[in-house]
């Protein structure tokens, strides 16, 4: 029987990674199904938010380019939702493995923690399915701090996406797919693709998390009654064997992580009684 993969991600149903990811996944054999949000929804973690219209949520049909027979759904509905109700069944039968992606940029360092790309992963490892998450360095520091800056500059680094290499991270991504479903389901594979030809990519390192993201959000302005933020680069120097430092030397990154667990390196005794 064939492994069933749900494709999804946070750019939007209309997106090239995810096009590209499906694309790959159904050339290896996969019984793939898409489902993805009708608008974009980037930095939305694991949020359980959906639109609806008259008490139902909003699902449409939107086939994708050059896979016919692939069912492929916008839902409006955050990434973390999608996974959720793909786990119950929503799109047929449930996933055995979610491949969460292309995104555009890289998902590194602990800013993990924001990525609707991410959150959608921990969803539904929590719900018992195994689960990657696949992003591309569209962008370095400097370029995603620039997009930042105004709607021409984001839309002009979209125009290019036709040049980019979503078909490395695809690859990438599809390789990994054995040491995914040999892990534990509530892990979470989280996978960087520098954007280089496959012939260009010096390999793939398993790396730690980085400290920071590519860029870090800070407070620029704040007065009466508003706040106005704005993306700087980091101060600090990227350190060696973390995700930033391996996709800035070529390589692709994977790193595996877990969402809400218990710790026991926090003193909680003595309780019984207060």
């Amino acid at each position: 029987m064939r492994l069933r993969v749900l494709i999804i991600n946070d750019d939007g149903i209309a997106a090239p990674g995810i096009q590209a990811l499906a694309r790959a996944a159904v050339d290896r054999g996969l019984d793939v199904v898409v489902a993805a949000p009708l608008e974009e929804a980037s930095g939305t973690s694991a949020a359980m938010s959906a639109m609806e219209q008259d008490g139902q949520v909003v699902v449409r049909e939107h086939p994708l380019p050059d896979l016919d027979g692939v069912p492929a759904f916008g839902v409006g509905g955050s990434p973390g939702f999608i996974a959720l109700i793909a786990a119950h069944g929503a799109f047929g039968p449930p996933p055995s493995v979610l491949l969460s992606g292309i995104n555009r940029g890289a998902n590194a360092g602990r800013a993990v923690l924001h990525s609707g790309t991410v959150g959608a992963a921990f969803t539904a490892a929590a719900n018992g399915c195994r689960a990657m998450a696949v992003s591309l360095d569209v962008l370095s520091a400097g370029e995603a701090t620039a997009a930042s800056g105004g709607a021409a500059v984001a839309a002009a680094a979209r125009v290019r996406d036709a040049e980019r290499n979503w078909a490395t991270a695809a690859r990438v991504a599809l390789d990994l797919l054995p040491r995914l479903t040999a892990a534990p389901t509530e892990s979470v594979l989280n996978v960087n693709s520098p954007d280089l030809p496959l012939g260009r990519l010096r390999g793939v390192r398993q790396a730690t998390l980085a400290t920071f993201g590519q860029v870090q959000m800070t407070v620029a302005e704040s007065g009466h009654g508003f706040v106005r933020t704005s993306l700087e680069e980091p101060g600090q120097a990227v350190q060696p064997g973390t995700d930033l430092a391996l996709l800035a030397d070529g390589y692709a990154s994977v790193t595996a992580v877990r969402a809400v667990t218990e710790v026991a390196d926090v003193d909680l005794s003595g309780l019984d009684g207060e």
